[in-house]
């Protein structure tokens, strides 16, 4: 780990850093939701550690919470999370090979993907991919074990606004992506997609078909090897 961090270079561990801390009190809100709405502790932990995927396990224990049954919660949650599929198509040689595969494939968040993705050079690249997962995999954990044990105090964590910080750090990590014109096309294309489909789909659902976008996305070309 320590050597990932020496990789890095300063500005980017400082970003990394502060989505790690903001991704922290977004499990803070994740935990203390789970135990307002009447969840045992170990339920919001547990699925931190085994399930590690916020957006899944927002919309599992909102289900559940609303009375929903629990196959119906963990469909849509495998749902919203095939888009690590497309992902791991990214980000394959990040992650390595042999064991690295397994607990690379756990660590896979939109923030870490991101970052990956936004580096040109394939050592920070994979740096960066490792650093910001096992960084966030940390700090989840930790703020959904705090939110946990003072749930039964903040029972509306709509009145901290903390709900939308999971949503702010997605768009900040986003912006830089969308100087380029093809990655522009294909992320208007798929929010078009994904908003026109919303109000008629399922949770979940409108998320795949948001990868419509990928359709009019061009890979760049590479150059020939001197």
């Amino acid at each position: 780990m320590r050597s990932i961090w020496r990789t890095l270079n300063p500005r980017l561990a400082r970003d990394i850093a502060l989505v790690c801390l903001a991704d922290g009190v977004v499990g803070l809100s994740y935990g203390a939701i789970i135990v307002g709405g009447g969840l045992s502790w170990w339920v919001p932990v547990l699925l931190s550690i085994v399930v590690f995927a916020g957006a899944s396990q927002f919309l599992f224990v909102g289900i559940v919470v609303a009375g929903g049954s629990p196959i119906a919660a963990m469909i849509a949650g495998v749902l919203v999370n095939t888009r690590h599929v497309a992902f791991g198509l990214a980000v394959g040689d990040e992650i390595g090979s042999g064991w690295r595969r397994w607990p690379g494939s756990h660590l896979m968040t939109d923030e870490n993907v991101a970052f990956a993705i936004g580096q040109d050079d394939p050592r920070q690249r994979r740096a960066a991919y490792w650093a910001c997962g096992i960084g966030i995999f940390i700090c989840w954990n930790l703020g959904t074990l705090l939110g946990s044990a003072v749930g039964s105090v903040i029972t509306d964590t709509d009145v901290f606004g903390l709900d939308a910080a999971f949503p702010a750090v997605l768009l900040a990590l986003v912006l830089p992506a969308l100087r380029d014109r093809s990655t522009r096309t294909a992320a208007l294309v798929g929010a078009v997609v994904a908003l026109a489909s919303t109000p008629f789909l399922p949770a979940g659902l409108p998320v795949l078909f948001a990868l419509v976008g990928l359709l009019f996305y061009r890979v760049p070309a590479l150059e020939p090897a001197r």
